[in-house]
């Protein structure tokens, strides 16, 4: 099931999990069966428990937290998609500027939840990031275990979101209220199942 993510650590990339990972692929399909909106719900929520550890070693670095907040107030159409942009980009700066693998993947995780709001396939960018921390914390023999703890955690979690997103009565952006665009995750699927 890691044997991809074996390979990655020997051959040291940055990066541990893709879309192609076999561990992620029953929480691919679940994310291609989402609303938009469900997405964000499920993505900025996942990402206030990145927020938290991120924050346990650096409380006085803030982007991310800013990022957080800024794109929370864009799903909810009270600010316009440059301000957040920008919060995002600076949460992704905040990962070169520290000199940290670890916490700088977490720093990546919460900017990839965050354009989530804007697009759907940046909602994968929260566990490919985020499972890659857990790779770095652990190390190459005891990650197994936490890995799939958290995998789990998000398949759960985005089953939660799936059926109580709308039970909130939450304001959102016009965009996001419009249920007739296709999932975006789904598209990019079907189209590199056409490439191969």
């Amino acid at each position: 099931m890691f044997l991809d993510v074996e390979i990655k650590l020997k051959k040291r990339n940055k990066m541990l999990f893709s879309r192609d990972s076999q561990c992620l692929q029953a929480l691919i399909n679940l994310i291609q069966l989402q609303k938009h909106r469900t997405l964000v719900m499920w993505a900025l929520d996942c990402a206030k428990l990145t927020l938290e550890q991120f924050e346990a070693k650096y409380p006085d670095e803030r982007r991310p937290r800013t990022c957080l907040e800024l794109c929370e107030d864009w799903a909810r159409g009270k600010i316009k998609m440059p301000i957040a942009k920008q919060a995002i980009l600076d949460s992704h700066a905040v990962a070169k500027e520290i000199d940290d693998r670890e916490y700088g993947a977490l720093c990546h995780a919460i900017g990839h939840a965050c354009a989530t709001v804007h697009v759907e396939t940046h909602a994968l960018g929260l566990p490919i990031y985020e499972l890659t921390a857990i790779v770095l914390k652990y190390g190459k023999d005891n990650f197994p275990k936490p890995v799939s703890e958290k995998i789990e955690y998000y398949y759960n979690r985005l089953l939660y979101w799936q059926e109580n997103t709308d039970e909130f009565e939450l304001d959102w952006a016009e965009f996001l209220l419009d249920d007739t665009r296709p999932n975006k995750e789904r598209l990019l699927n079907e189209k590199q199942k056409l490439k191969k």
